[in-house]
């Protein structure tokens, strides 16, 4: 899908304040109410919004920690690998997991409610999915940027 520079200025609106009134929203983009709804359906209906989220602070919820986990494999078959996708689905504390080229099978991002809590769930959960060899936990000291905005090319692109 193609879009142009008003899609972009809703999806912009749209990714900084999902819950914005519809009116609102087009008097930033400068449109009126009715084509600003057309607009945003479309854009929904296309699957270029994939839906609308509360952000959370992990932190106020009781999962303050959040770490990175480096998974290794027994084996990279097909049938390894999507028994572990299959089983990290079921994992709520796993909020991010990418099959990866290179050193590690696969990069998870973990929350948890503290060191405690995380090695728990390593030990406990993690570990015991057949197939897993080793796992290597990295731990932030510090968030310096997160976003869930995706920028948006000004070409059209």
């Amino acid at each position: 899908m193609i879009l142009d520079a008003i899609d972009k200025k809703i999806l912009r609106v749209l990714q900084r304040q999902g819950r914005i009134p519809n009116n609102e929203l087009a008097a930033l983009v400068g449109l009126s109410p009715s084509p600003c709804l057309r607009r945003v359906r479309v854009l929904e209906d296309k699957g270029v919004i994939a839906r609308y989220a509360a952000i959370l602070d992990p932190g106020l919820v009781g999962m303050g920690l959040t770490v990175f986990a480096r998974v290794y494999l027994t084996g990279q078959g097909e049938d390894q690998v999507n028994h572990f996708i299959e089983e990290i689905g079921k994992l709520s504390q796993v909020v991010e997991c990418h099959l990866m080229a290179g050193d590690c099978d696969f990069l998870l991002r973990i929350v948890a409610e503290d060191l405690v809590g995380y090695r728990r769930f390593q030990g406990e959960r993690l570990a015991r999915i057949k197939g897993v060899q080793s796992i290597k936990t990295d731990i932030p000291m510090q968030m310096v940027k997160q976003s869930w905005e995706v920028p948006l090319a000004p070409d059209g692109r």
